[in-house]
């Protein structure tokens, strides 16, 4: 069940999937979208994005196809 007190924090969450494009460093692997502090409620299950081996950087959320790509 839900917790029936999430909508008195409405503040303390991220509006999920609100960037079309993200860029994310070493530090920040393993890479998972949604990004943490994301509301449940209003995402997709959490997917691992293995960035670290894509030939050019960038990756793709199956789900809310956000581009990821890694800043070296």
């Amino acid at each position: 069940m839900p917790n029936p007190k999430t909508a008195l924090n409405q503040d303390a969450y991220g509006t999920a999937n609100t960037q079309a494009a993200v860029s994310v460093s070493r530090r920040d692997l393993p890479l998972h979208c949604p990004a943490p502090g994301t509301a449940l409620w209003a995402s997709h299950p959490r997917v691992y994005l293995p960035i670290q081996d894509a030939r050019d950087g960038r990756i793709v959320c199956p789900y809310c196809s956000t581009v990821y790509t890694l800043e070296e």
